[in-house]
């Protein structure tokens, strides 16, 4: 269903990114951001899933900044790469990268930004700094606890896992309490990278739920 494209951040980097268009007119449009794998398999399937639903969907290939093509698989090595060029290549750089996908997204209508892991972290970064996105969903994005200062600008929805090795609960509980605003669900069973389907961390029931929230909110900001 997609295809890769092209894009030019501000700074006047050229990126890569995955792209998927529905069936007819778009009801809206998502950029959707990578864990620290890459945009790999999964990646693309999640964004050709939003197109299917309906969206516009454009996953940009944040990683090329350190590592163009980089698409990792789930082991110790893959996770200390990506994990070593998220470090190098930083946020805010990444963040250029996420608002050069929303600025190629608005071709289908209002833009909203979803995230995994890394990409949570860059969601809520989007809904507080950048303009042109206009609701941000971030999954298990566990930067977002040393990021709880920010004040989204826009509607923003955050999920965790309450099994989630990597997030501690009482850093959720912590965002939830300084943002009311915010949705901020958490799944009994879910544990990090719940949503990866195909991979031991998928949890259905916890995907399946998160999924269906996501649709209902971005449906009901962007439509």
């Amino acid at each position: 269903m997609g295809e890769w494209i092209e894009l030019k951040a501000s700074d006047g980097f050229q990126l890569r990114a995955w792209k998927a268009e529905p069936q007819g007119k778009a009801r809206g449009a998502l950029v959707v951001v990578q864990e620290i794998f890459g945009v790999n398999a999964h990646i693309r399937w999640v964004a050709d899933g939003f197109a299917a639903d309906g969206y516009l969907a454009i996953a940009p290939a944040i990683f090329d900044r350190g590592e163009p093509g980089f698409d990792a698989e789930y082991n110790p090595e893959s996770m200390a790469r990506g994990s070593a060029l998220s470090q190098a290549i930083g946020r805010d750089a990444m963040l250029l990268d996420v608002a050069a996908a929303a600025k190629a997204a608005k071709a289908g209508g209002k833009v909203g930004v979803v995230g995994y892991c890394l990409g949570g972290t860059l969601a809520w970064m989007a809904a507080a700094n950048l303009e042109g996105v206009d609701a941000a969903v971030g999954y298990y994005g566990g930067g977002i606890i040393g990021l709880n200062a920010l004040k989204p600008r826009v509607p923003t929805m955050l999920h965790f896992g309450e099994k989630d090795a990597h997030i501690p609960l009482d850093g959720v509980r912590a965002i939830s309490a300084a943002h009311p605003d915010v949705p901020v669900y958490t799944y009994p069973t879910g544990g990090h990278a719940f949503n990866r389907y195909g991979n031991a961390a998928y949890d259905p029931a916890s995907a399946t739920l998160a999924r269906s929230r996501t649709l209902e909110f971005f449906n009901a900001k962007l439509i």
